[in-house]
């Protein structure tokens, strides 16, 4: 179990909806890899509406533009770790954006860590 606690840095993948990496979703590539490497945790969250490079607005509100709405794949880990990990998204990430934030983890306590709590397998 990773612990994690002050200072941190917050990696930021804005892709589209649609982009895959061999027939798979690219942000579920991204964390599946991010998983594979050890990062504390990642999460994808999809918007509603945004524009990028291309300045082609995509919004849920219109039907026939909603089919590539924006998503924003966020992992938070020491500076080491996620620059660690930039290598794979030079080679996942063909159009987008990647931003680097520093951050400060306040609390990072999985189920499995709380007290008289279970993990998957049953065991506390």
């Amino acid at each position: 179990m990773t612990r994690l606690t002050g200072r941190a840095l917050r990696l930021t993948v804005y892709i589209g909806e649609n982009d895959t990496w061999h027939h798979r979703p690219l942000y579920a590539e991204i964390v599946h890899r991010a998983r594979a490497a050890g990062l504390a945790g990642a999460s994808v969250f999809r918007g509603v509406e945004g524009f990028g490079a291309s300045s082609m607005i995509h919004t849920s509100r219109l039907l026939s533009l909603s089919e590539d709405l924006p998503v924003a794949v966020v992992i938070v880990d020491t500076e080491e770790r996620v620059r660690a990990f930039l290598p794979q998204l030079d080679e996942l990430v063909g159009e987008g954006l990647v931003t680097l934030d520093d951050c400060e983890v306040i609390r990072y306590v999985g189920r499995a860590d709380s007290p008289g709590k279970t993990d998957s397998k049953g065991k506390k």
